[in-house]
């Protein structure tokens, strides 16, 4: 399974912090937030994050400033630069203090997503296998078939996307909402608490039909959880 992958945000903006972290935590990735940069340095001492998101424009210190200042440290983890300052020289500067990519507002959450993503592969982090493994559930992403205790059960493509989904967040209660966004996307309309219970029920029966193993548990006021 994927190891616990850490990374820090540091934005002034609330609103902005916690929508930034909201979008790397249905990725998986464990999120710190920071409105400001007086308690990071105490952080990246103590914790191990494998990636950074800094807004430049922060209050007290310019977030450039703030890279060069961590560089000269000898912490060396990828850094996103996430701000308004667009003009060329903007991002010279931004680079050269040790920045590895540039992301400006206002940006996309599919974008952001998708940079860590590739910075994160860039910088070894990322497991770049092609099987996600639970138990002895094997989802093998590249062939696109899915094992239980090594024997070969077809899915259909809404069943493959759901235990992905689950598979991927093995760790987390996953709400009915959170399950639509994943699995159904922009075919979600429509689909409700039922269609998502009806869903998780097929494949149940289909992977474990004497609910010996009872890989999915339900949680009360949230949702469903891999066991």
């Amino acid at each position: 399974m994927q190891k616990k992958i850490e990374i820090v945000v540091i934005e002034d903006e609330e609103d902005i912090l916690e929508l930034i972290e909201y979008h790397l935590q249905k990725d998986a990735y464990h999120t710190t937030g920071f409105l400001n940069t007086q308690n990071v340095e105490q952080f990246l001492a103590e914790e191990e994050p494998s990636l950074m998101i800094i807004d430049r424009n922060l209050p007290q210190v310019e977030g450039s400033d703030f890279v060069k200042y961590i560089r000269k440290l000898g912490y060396d983890l990828p850094v996103i630069f996430l701000t308004a300052k667009a003009k060329e020289s903007d991002l010279e500067r931004g680079f050269e203090v040790g920045a590895d990519d540039y992301i400006t507002k206002p940006f996309s959450p599919k974008e952001l997503r998708l940079r860590v993503k590739a910075l994160l592969r860039r910088a070894g982090v990322l497991d770049t296998s092609v099987q996600l493994v639970h138990r002895d559930l094997v989802l093998d992403l590249k062939e696109y078939t899915f094992e239980v205790a090594g024997e070969t059960v077809p899915l259909t493509h809404l069943e493959f996307k759901l235990i992905h989904t689950f598979i991927k967040h093995s760790q987390e209660a996953l709400t009915r909402d959170f399950l639509r966004d994943e699995v159904w996307g922009n075919d979600k309309e429509g689909v409700n608490d039922n269609s998502v219970n009806v869903a998780i029920n097929r494949l149940k029966n289909k992977i474990d039909p004497q609910n010996q193993a009872q890989y999915f548990v339900p949680v009360w006021g949230v949702g469903y959880k891999l066991n």
